[in-house]
């Protein structure tokens, strides 16, 4: 699996559902998402995602990350993008790639 298909913010677009129908091309091919801040900012810091950012000692501290809109998707959907940050920051985008295709999912679980 390609470290392509992790998205600026930690999700795997390779479990997503759109993906797979082809009807998204995915964070890092998706030119229409231009509204998303957290694309273009890792693209003007020249990172890979927000697991590269070293302007807050944590992800939560950045208003673009940690928006009321991630906040109640993260309550509804019970998923936790920090800690798959994390995991990224810890293992490499190619091994996290791996992990969540093998177990299907888009974003890790709280």
């Amino acid at each position: 699996m390609t470290a392509d298909l992790v998205s600026a913010c930690g999700l795997f677009c390779g479990a997503c559902h759109k993906y797979k129908k082809g009807k998204c091309p995915g964070c890092r091919g998706n030119e229409a998402a231009s509204w998303c801040k957290i694309r273009i900012c890792i693209r003007d810091k020249g990172i890979a995602d927000c697991s590269g950012c070293t302007d807050f000692s944590d992800v939560d501290q950045c208003k673009k990350f940690n928006t009321l809109f991630a906040r109640f998707f993260s309550l509804v959907f019970r998923s936790d993008r920090k800690a798959g940050l994390e995991r990224i920051a810890r293992i490499g985008r190619e091994a996290y790639a791996g992990e969540m295709d093998a177990a299907n999912q888009v974003v890790l679980k709280k």
